[in-house]
């Protein structure tokens, strides 16, 4: 531990002038959150071109039913748009909150409101939630009426909408509501770890926040999805007999099998498995089970088993824990630096000593140029996650001829090309795009394309072929 300390501690010294130089932090956050925001733009008007195309890759073309692929390309020309028009939107309002001194205002705010309470400025905690609820609320004002415009114009446009004003505005209750429910008291313990261990905050945090997060994905599925969805035991029949033996074969952990009412609030579908080690539950959306034959749903689950198998929900968590320590090692440079909070309009007194919390969303508004290009990396991985799990389906029958002999493995040849229907048939009926710029791509998905996909499925059953020869 001593080593640690020792190892961050020589980090802070590269860092030291942040403490004491007086550096425009604000005008370089502005500088580049726009220059992030344009080149978002810069992608988008990249892909938008692509919409004007008159006929899939021609690998796709015998899937699409007539008008099928000009629903998709008017689907993604209409969000194209929408994203170009709320992005430079919301860095606007961005923007303009803070050169007008809207993050400082609001720690005044929160501190005459907990006064008006009965507490004091002594009380950093409770002014720090204030803060923090102060500037969620607010800022969430204005991008109201973009969530409005996705959901019942473009949405309801293109026949994927389901949620009525009425949901729509109890969903957004009741997420505020749990923000605070669950928020409130994370904030408590992360600033008191900061109050109780000093600039030797770092394992302790992470281990704090590795905690909160084991402890979320047993509050998640049976505290707030309720509150949202419900969750119902999958009906007996083929379906659900394919999926539970799949799960005996492959020795996985299966606790429940669950079917969500997806078709509450929207036609799109998707299928997922979340818990701990020991402990896990399968969810399909309603709306898949609609628009899938069961071998097909089957097939998608194999998927999903794949990144089980090769634990990769796992080794994701593992990468953005050492994500997280990085940014952790690098912020107590900017916990102690007046100079950072007087660059953001913050009061003389106020920047002599930094409130944590303040200190640390200014610390990440500054890290908006590097966290994009973490966005790209974790994007790559993730589709190389995908391309295994892509891989585990096809081969699946191998493996369970290896543990559980061939009677078990049987009807499983198939896998593959039942996920390459499955995955076609997704995109065809939830309109997504087929021809994606390659940039775009990297930037913004976390899963390969449907062409790179089906490209891939089929080497991996060309491999499987040529190992049985």
């Amino acid at each position: 531990m001593d080593f640690l300390h020792g190892q961050l501690a020589n980090v802070q010294k590269q860092l030291s002038f942040v403490q004491t130089d007086s550096i425009d932090w604000k005008l370089y956050v502005q500088v580049f959150s726009w220059s992030v925001t344009l080149f978002e733009s810069y992608l988008l008007l990249r892909q938008y071109p692509l919409y004007s195309k008159t006929a899939p890759p021609p690998a796709l073309e015998k899937d699409f039913e007539p008008g099928a692929f000009e629903k998709s390309q008017a689907y993604g020309k209409d969000k194209a748009k929408f994203a170009l028009f709320s992005g430079i939107y919301k860095q606007a309002v961005d923007s303009s909150l803070l050169q007008f001194g809207f993050y400082s205002w609001s720690w005044q705010a929160a501190g005459s409101l907990i006064q008006k309470l009965g507490y004091s400025p002594q009380y950093q905690i409770v002014q720090s939630i204030a803060f923090v609820f102060i500037l969620y609320f607010l800022s969430t004002i204005p991008t109201l009426p973009l969530s409005w415009y996705g959901t019942f114009v473009l949405e309801e446009k293109h026949g994927f909408n389901k949620t009525t004003p009425k949901l729509f505005i109890t969903d957004l209750i009741k997420s505020w509501g749990i923000a605070f429910v669950f928020g409130a008291p994370f904030l408590a313990i992360f600033l008191k770890i900061f109050q109780w261990a000093g600039d030797r905050f770092v394992p302790w945090l992470m281990a704090f926040m590795i905690s909160f997060q084991l402890i979320m994905v047993i509050l998640y599925p049976t505290v707030i999805q309720p509150l949202f969805n419900k969750l119902s035991p999958l009906a007996d029949g083929d379906l659900r007999k394919r999926i539970e033996g799949l799960a005996i074969k492959l020795k996985f952990p299966l606790k429940h099998l669950y079917e969500i009412d997806g078709s509450k609030r929207s036609s799109h579908s998707n299928a997922y498995f979340f818990g701990l080690p020991w402990s896990k539950h399968i969810v399909i959306f309603d709306t898949l089970i609609q628009q899938s034959k069961p071998e097909e749903v089957e097939a998608v689950l194999a998927h999903e088993l794949g990144h089980w198998y090769f634990m990769h929900p796992t080794k994701m968590l593992v990468i953005s824990q050492l994500h997280i320590f990085t940014i952790l090692a690098f912020f107590p440079a900017f916990l102690h630096a007046p100079p950072v909070l007087a660059s953001f309009d913050y009061a003389a007194h106020v920047a002599k000593n930094p409130p944590t919390i303040v200190a640390f969303l200014l610390f990440q508004m500054i890290l908006t140029p590097v966290e994009a290009v973490v966005s790209i990396a974790m994007n790559a991985v993730s589709r190389k996650f995908e391309f295994e799990a892509d891989r585990f389906a096809v081969e699946l029958e191998e493996r369970v001829k290896a543990t559980a002999g061939e009677k078990e493995a049987e009807g499983m040849g198939d896998m593959g090309e039942r996920l390459g229907r499955a995955l076609i048939s997704l995109h065809v009926k939830n309109l997504s795009t087929v021809w994606v710029d390659w940039l775009y791509s990297a930037y913004h998905h976390s899963h390969p394309t449907l062409t790179e996909r089906l490209k891939g499925l089929e080497q991996f059953q060309a491999a499987k072929e040529k190992k049985r020869l």
